[in-house]
């Protein structure tokens, strides 16, 4: 499963960092590091954390289009 975070949308609330500490770091004040292949047993997190995010950052899964990276 993949994940793509727009971070020009991307407001550094954190909610992911919290949720999924596994897969999503925050660098910084702002930065937001995450890796887009979910690891094994962090998918439910994931989900999870794009469901809390205030402003619909993260796209998993089929919302991920191959062209973007």
């Amino acid at each position: 499963m993949r994940i793509v975070v727009d971070l020009a949308r991307c407001q550094g609330y954190a909610q992911c960092v919290f949720l999924a500490p596994e897969v999503f770091e925050l660098h910084g004040e702002e930065a937001l590091l995450y890796d887009p292949a979910v690891p094994a047993g962090q998918l439910d997190r994931v989900l999870q954390a794009a469901a809390a995010c205030p402003v619909q950052a993260i796209l998993v899964g089929d919302q991920v289009r191959a062209d973007v990276r």
